[in-house]
């Protein structure tokens, strides 16, 4: 019996240590590939940022900082550290239809694209909190 307690803290350290080993690896892998990818960051590149800000580099000239346009004209900087991924767009391929009967009658396919940028802003009426429904 003292054979078999004797093997239970080996088993049970390595039982422990390669898993929190292995994690360990992966999340310095992660932060390797966090790291590389902010500092090549460029120009004309389509990023979010970890606020989930959608936008293109303008500037990626300082060590520390980047500069993203939102939308036309406007510029923010951004510490690098908030990038938290590039973006690619994925061409929308749209078919327009004669009439609204030939849409009801074929589906439409779509095509998803991880950047959504509406033309226009649509704002929703205020609420009525003093209506009695």
């Amino acid at each position: 019996m003292g054979n078999l307690s004797s093997l239970m803290f080996p088993l049970l350290l390595v039982l422990l240590a390669v898993p929190l080993f292995l994690s360990a690896r992966k999340q310095k892998r992660a932060m390797a590939e966090q790291q590389k990818l902010q500092n090549d960051l460029a120009p004309g590149d389509k990023v979010m940022t970890t606020s989930g800000l959608y936008g293109t580099v303008a500037d990626a000239s300082h060590d520390t900082t980047i500069d993203i346009e939102i939308s036309e004209g406007v510029v923010t900087r951004w510490l690098r550290a908030a990038i938290r991924e590039k973006v690619v767009d994925v061409e929308e391929t749209a078919v327009e239809k004669a009439d609204d009967h030939e849409l009801e009658a074929e589906p439409a396919t779509t095509t998803t694209t991880t950047v959504a940028e509406p033309a226009t802003a649509q704002v929703a009426e205020p609420l009525d909190h003093n209506a009695k429904k």
